[in-house]
């Protein structure tokens, strides 16, 4: 464990020892955060890809404020039914009244970045855990850094220049054009490499023929989904999570549609274009 004096305490991280993933110990965070604070946390991330943080009891405000010390919170793109503070995208199977009160159900979502369909893609997200079923619906997280290092050289030289089509499988959601990100992208904070495909909105290599591009999609997703490179969190109420989209996809795992899950999420996107 690491431990770094700041404003307001110590801040005590602990990695997770999985392929990525580290917890933040000894900050609450219905409280503001300092300066010192929100850039340790932001370099913890930055450093592991994702935080965590147990035990909160957090305010749809406090949530977003939290989330303010790393950029600018803005609303899903998804329409959800009106709610009081609109930077909260609500993520449940819940029905009340013969109508869904989240979004995305209980089955399987697989890897993806958020929001990489759009042109200004997710940057960083953060989900709170207000209730949990008591099987299942665990979150996976790769490490896509780790993965495009662990590459040979003649696949590193072969994605070189190579761009791939994202596209959500709600065409509403989706903007006129089809977008096309780097599959090796660059984070612009670290200067690390990444692959940036994940076999949710990825839909096809761009430039390519088109069964030549699945094959080298197919051979990317197997390799990327090696237990080496992925790291699961289990879930408890008052989790909060920080992930950083950029090196990072994540996965939903099912869990039975006859139990109850809400998580709260924020989102910071629309920052940046991907480059390679």
């Amino acid at each position: 464990m690491s431990e770094t004096a700041t404003g307001g305490g110590v801040l005590a991280v602990q990695p997770t020892g999985g392929a990525l993933g580290a917890e933040i110990r000894g900050l609450d965070l219905s409280a503001p955060l300092s300066l010192n604070q929100a850039a340790q946390v932001r370099q913890a991330m930055l450093d592991h890809g994702v935080v965590f943080f147990r035990n909160q009891d957090l305010s749809d405000e406090e949530l977003v404020r939290f989330t303010a010390c790393f950029g600018k919170p803005v609303p899903h793109v998804r329409k959800q039914r009106p709610r009081r503070v609109k930077e909260v995208f609500l993520i449940s199977n819940i029905v009340e009244d013969g109508e869904p009160i989240g979004e995305l159900g209980d089955e399987l979502i697989p890897f993806h970045s958020d929001l990489s369909y759009l042109e200004r893609p997710g940057t960083l997200s953060v989900l709170y855990a207000v209730e949990l079923p008591t099987s299942g619906g665990q979150t996976q997280w790769c490490n896509c850094t780790a993965a495009y290092a662990a590459l040979d050289d003649a696949m590193k030289e072969k994605l070189k220049g190579m761009r791939a089509v994202h596209r959500h499988h709600v065409e509403a959601q989706n903007p006129a054009a089809h977008i096309a990100h780097p599959i090796v992208r660059t984070h612009p904070e670290t200067g690390r490499r990444s692959l940036y495909i994940g076999p949710h909105l990825t839909r096809y290599v761009a430039g390519i023929d088109q069964n030549e591009g699945d094959a080298l999609l197919a051979e990317l997703y197997a390799h990327i989904e090696q237990p080496q490179f992925i790291w699961t969190h289990e879930w408890r109420i008052g989790d909060v999570v920080l992930f950083d989209n950029r090196p990072t996809m994540h996965r939903r795992l099912a869990f039975p549609p006859d139990q109850r899950r809400l998580m709260k999420r924020t989102q910071i996107f629309n920052d940046e274009i991907p480059v390679e």
